[in-house]
């Protein structure tokens, strides 16, 4: 008898487990227990068939309604696009796009839905090819005729990735990164109410690239993060990602779907359509650390790298030992200073070590993340020769860098 969508009783691990057997993309019993999580089993006794009438699990519809407008989602993995693998206990990507419409029937009261399975990784496999590819994918979304682009994506790298393609491009419309914490058949997942908000900020008045993520660990709203501004700032709570040095650019409340605006945005239909998709990979970020030899600079310069976003203490320091290398090599490198402390802005003119990190040819980062400026470094030195690239790189070209530090 095929136990699918039917409710039994088995005999595993000595206990006895009831629930409603669940599709399985392996050779393990699955059963919904009625607290709402799933358990599986690789031995286990079926003890009793309590439904002769099986559940049916509906293929997910993608229905279309010509008075709303039309977006795309693009999914690339992730654990919002996962479930459990009860072989191993691991979270592992598996789900197709449309799966993951299917699962947010309250989306399609939004918008109409195209979707496209572009990966299916985990975003720590992402990589500058990636961002490339993608980025082509939202372009000619757009082209065609797209109202807005969602993009399903791990969260560990998401910022990485809503940088770059902040930077390779202009947008008329909201592209909008969205993930979840937990997957979705948890009952705790965040991935529903995330997409839903990520559909009401897709059809919005903005034209920018953005992360729409929980903005508390209930489930009362989501905050618009600009992608140039955010970062995962939690392991695992569902509230992970905030807004760095500057202010959300809006709420979405749940359920209703009403924005409150809060930052200043682009606006849709604002800036033209534009791609601009080279990247120098040869671009490394240096966490500065005691006793961390500059070694670490010519292994990477000797190389062929000439990116450098150093990661240092407080204002932007690192020891001076490393003063005599960084000139050596900032004649034909763009080295870039940021902070470890995240909040602030990076300033080498207060201290000894740096205005001498200056003089051999270091440039401010001024309030950007780490990780977007690395982003930003690999964009320059694609796309523009070296001097050029010194001279942008403390420009705010996208919103990466702000022009106070109040926040």
């Amino acid at each position: 008898m095929d136990l699918q969508g039917r409710r039994v009783r088995v005999r595993a691990k000595g206990k006895v487990f009831e629930g409603i057997v669940m599709p399985s993309f392996t050779d393990c019993l699955v059963l919904k227990l009625d607290s709402g999580y799933n358990v599986g089993f690789k031995v286990y006794e079926i003890l009793e068939v309590l439904e002769e009438k099986p559940i049916e699990f509906p293929k997910p519809k993608i229905l279309k309604k010509e008075i709303l407008p039309n977006i795309m989602i693009i999914s690339t993995g992730g654990t919002i696009a996962s479930k459990v693998d009860y072989r191993t206990g691991a979270v592992t990507s598996q789900f197709t796009a449309e799966e993951i419409v299917g699962d947010v029937p309250e989306l399609l009261d939004v918008c109409n839905v195209d979707a496209k399975l572009l990966y299916n990784i985990l975003s720590e496999n992402m990589k500058p090819r990636h961002w490339i590819e993608l980025a082509r994918e939202v372009y000619e979304a757009i082209k065609k005729g797209y109202e807005g682009i969602i993009i399903t994506h791990g969260t560990d790298t998401m910022h990485y990735t809503a940088s770059a393609l902040a930077f390779m491009l202009s947008t008329p419309v909201p592209i909008v990164f969205t993930g979840a914490q937990r997957s979705s058949d948890r009952p705790s997942s965040d991935a529903s109410m995330n997409v839903f908000c990520s559909a009401v900020t897709a059809v919005s008045d903005l034209g920018e690239v953005v992360v729409v993520m929980h903005g508390t660990t209930s489930d009362d709203h989501c905050l618009i993060h600009r992608g140039v501004k955010v970062r995962k700032c939690h392991t695992s709570r569902r509230d992970a990602f905030r807004t760095i040095n500057y202010e959300p650019l809006g709420k979405v409340y749940y359920p209703s779907g009403k924005i409150e605006w809060i930052g200043e945005r682009f606006r849709r239909g604002e800036r033209e359509l534009e791609l601009r998709d080279k990247f120098e990979e040869r671009c490394v970020l240096i966490k500065f650390f005691p006793n961390l030899s500059p070694d670490i600079l010519e292994y990477y310069y000797d190389k062929g790298y000439r990116g450098f976003v150093l990661e240092g203490t407080g204002l932007g320091h690192v020891s001076t030992d490393w003063i005599d290398t960084i000139k050596r090599i900032a004649d034909d490198s763009l080295v870039v200073m940021t902070s470890q402390c995240l909040w602030g802005r990076v300033c080498c003119r207060v201290y000894d070590t740096g205005r001498y990190l200056l003089n051999a040819g270091v440039i401010e980062g001024e309030d950007m993340l780490p990780e977007v400026a690395l982003v930003k470094v690999m964009w320059l030195l694609g796309n523009y020769d070296i001097e050029t690239a010194k001279d942008l790189v403390r420009v705010n070209l996208v919103g990466e860098i702000t022009s106070s530090t109040r926040y």
